[in-house]
């Protein structure tokens, strides 16, 4: 009778161990990365916006065509979109995508999350 308790505890132990273990790697499994819940190349009138950026005045709302289509986004969104489009080269120029992301970012009047790595 004896055994028979002591088989029956391993077998209680041992499926709580390993339903621990299966669920606890949940959070282990990589985050998928930020996608742009928008068209990506209408991104393209962004680099209307890089040649003015120069011309920007601090204070002055954005309104260029490319920060209508960011509107409504979380920081995120919009800079895994910004991304999306340098990284396909939407824009049509060959640009430093971490410098340009800046810059559309702040011209938008929004800001790159902390940790965001293009």
């Amino acid at each position: 009778m004896a055994a028979n308790k002591l088989s029956t505890a391993i077998f209680v132990v041992s499926i709580l161990f390993f339903t621990t273990l299966s669920s606890a790697c949940g959070p282990c499994m990589p985050k998928p990365p930020p996608s742009c819940p928008r068209d990506t190349l209408k991104l393209g009138a962004c680099a209307d916006l890089l040649g003015g950026v120069v011309n920007l005045v601090v204070g002055t709302p954005p309104s260029s065509k490319c920060c209508s289509l960011l509107e409504g986004l979380a920081d995120l969104e919009a800079a895994a979109c910004l991304c999306t489009a340098i990284k396909a080269n939407v824009l049509g120029i060959n640009l430093n995508v971490p410098i340009t992301l800046s810059l559309l970012i702040s011209a938008c009047e929004k800001s790159i999350p902390p940790g965001f790595e293009c």
